[in-house]
């Protein structure tokens, strides 16, 4: 994504999302983090950019373990006008490739487990004793391994990664 400009991608995101989503419980997660740019992409055509996916390094932090590191997949966002044109999946499947050689720990995501779940492998089975740092669906909390990275169970609050 480094061709894009940021405000393009702010300006993406607002129209996607709205102007209120940095109120979010995924903006608390990986506050003060920069996305990580071996899994971060986006599409453009014709020098216009049409939708965007970025990952972010956050943590687990279990009450009496080390932190497992893990990457935060997400926001995906695509151009309201051009959404249902498989943009989201294309960037999706792109981000899955590059996480099997660069992730430095398992995915999770905030999302919607019926469509991360059939087209990604995203699921909730490891993440029922994991928080987060505001409001949340526990269904909507998913997790996938890659890279040989395998998910973390037991209890812990997800955060950024120092």
């Amino acid at each position: 994504m480094s061709n894009i400009e940021p405000q393009a991608v702010e300006d993406l995101l607002d129209a996607a999302f709205g102007s209120d989503r940095f109120g979010r419980t995924a903006y608390r997660i990986r506050e003060g983090v920069d996305a990580v740019p071996a899994l971060s992409f986006a599409a453009v055509e014709d020098g216009v950019l049409l939708g965007t996916i970025q990952c972010w390094p956050v943590a687990l932090r279990a009450p009496d373990a080390a932190d497992v590191p893990l990457v935060m997949v997400g926001p995906v966002a695509v151009r309201p006008d051009v959404q249902r044109g498989g943009h989201g999946r294309a960037l999706m499947a792109k981000m899955l490739d590059a996480a099997e050689i660069h992730a430095e720990g398992a995915l999770m995501m905030i999302g919607d487990p019926e469509y991360y779940g059939r087209f990604f492998g995203f699921t909730a089975d490891a993440t029922g004793e994991w928080d987060l740092p505001g409001p949340y669906e526990k269904r909507r909390l998913l997790a996938r391994a890659v890279n040989g990275h395998t998910l973390p169970v037991g209890a812990g609050m997800i955060g950024p990664r120092g």
